[in-house]
């Protein structure tokens, strides 16, 4: 012990500057998912560009490694950019707008309502009046802009709920006329009576 206070006499305050980091992290659980991403995209990224290892503790909670401080003050850089609040348009609830399609897709198309918006689903029994297999049989294309009518946020999963079908004209229009039989309603039956 003598030779070793020789040498230092008590820990370092500073640490050195190659010396693994490790921080706890809380995520709202409300942004946990935009936080994970898809598949794990958004972790598998940071990963990839800072050096940093993302371990999960629990629903909310995350432990970050990273092998040096430079890489550690680059992950809480790039997690505060993907935790922040990005103020969110208030859509309106019948409302009518414009959305720019980004992706076609077997069950429906992907669309924008406002700048770096997550695409919501645009479903295939909601683009038109009749049944139809995929978007392109309408004709519809990438970056072509069409209007839906917004109806909320599903009560479950969060997601849009948008239609193109109840802004176009009923395909074929049936006129019942119910209770009043053809024969009382012709002008020859009106005058015998």
């Amino acid at each position: 012990m003598a030779v070793m206070r020789e040498c230092i006499s008590e820990p370092r305050v500073e640490k050195k500057e190659n010396a693994p980091v490790s921080i706890r992290l809380e995520v709202p659980p409300h942004r946990r998912s935009k936080f994970v991403g898809a598949g794990g995209y958004n972790l598998k990224k940071l990963t990839a560009e800072t050096g940093v290892q993302l371990s999960p503790i629990d629903d909310t909670s995350f432990t970050v490694f990273a092998p040096n401080q430079s890489a550690m003050d680059e992950a809480q850089e790039a997690i505060a950019q993907l935790l922040s609040e990005e103020k969110e348009p208030v859509l309106d609830f019948g409302a009518i707008y414009t959305a720019k399609i980004v992706e076609l897709k077997e069950v429906g198309v992907m669309v924008e309502l406002y700048p770096n918006m997550q695409p919501a689903l645009l479903h295939n029994s909601q683009l038109d009046q009749r049944k139809i297999n995929h978007p392109s049989a309408l004709g519809l294309d990438v970056g072509q802009e069409i209007s839906v009518k917004y109806f909320g946020r599903d009560p479950v999963s969060g997601r849009m709920r948008l239609s193109r079908k109840v802004l176009q004209n009923p395909a074929t229009k049936v006129v019942r006329n119910l209770g009043v039989s053809t024969l009382d309603a012709s002008p020859a039956a009106s005058k015998e009576s």
